[in-house]
C-alpha cells in the first residue's frame, strides 16, 4: 500500500523537526563539512551529532564524504538549501508582521503608569498623588 504523498511530506517535516538537524543543514549549506567542524560549531555531544546525522543521512538529504580519516557531510542536494531559504522567509514576513502588530497595540494602548514609591515606602498614584497603605499597589 502506498502512502499518500500528504503523510509523506509530513514525514519529511517530521524529520527536519530537530534544532541540531536543522543548523546541521544550515551549516551544510556552504559546502561539505567535516564532524569535528560540525561539532566545534554546534556544540553538542558527539554521541547526539552522531545520532541526529545519521537521520539526515537515512533521509537522502545529506550525504557522508570519507577522506582518510575525516568525515565530512555534504547536502546531497541544492533543493534542502532552496527549502531553508524559503523558510527563512516565511519567518521573517511572519516575525514582521507580528513586530507591525505590536506597535499598533503599543500606539492604541498606551501602558499605565507605575505607581511612585515615597521615601517612607508607601506606594502614590503618579497621576492623582493619592497614597496607598503599605504593601499596596
Amino acid at each position: 500500500m502506498q502512502v499518500p504523498l500528504y503523510q509523506a511530506k509530513a514525514e519529511f517535516f517530521r524529520m527536519l523537526g530537530h534544532p541540531v538537524r536543522i543548523r546541521v543543514l544550515e551549516l551544510l549549506q556552504g559546502g561539505p563539512v567535516a564532524v569535528r567542524d560540525l561539532l566545534a560549531e554546534i556544540e553538542i555531544e558527539p554521541s547526539s551529532l552522531s545520532q541526529q546525522l545519521a537521520v539526515l543521512r537515512r533521509s537522502g538529504i545529506v550525504v557522508s564524504i570519507r577522506e582518510g580519516s575525516t568525515v565530512s557531510y555534504a547536502l546531497a542536494g541544492g533543493d534542502v538549501a532552496e527549502l531553508l531559504r524559503a523558510a527563512r522567509r516565511i519567518l521573517t514576513e511572519l516575525l514582521a508582521g507580528q513586530n507591525e502588530l505590536l506597535a499598533e497595540l503599543r500606539q492604541a494602548d498606551p501602558p499605565l503608569p507605575l505607581p511612585r514609591v515615597t521615601p517612607d515606602g508607601r506606594a502614590t498614584d503618579s497621576v492623582s498623588g493619592l497614597r496607598f497603605p503599605s504593601g499596596a499597589s
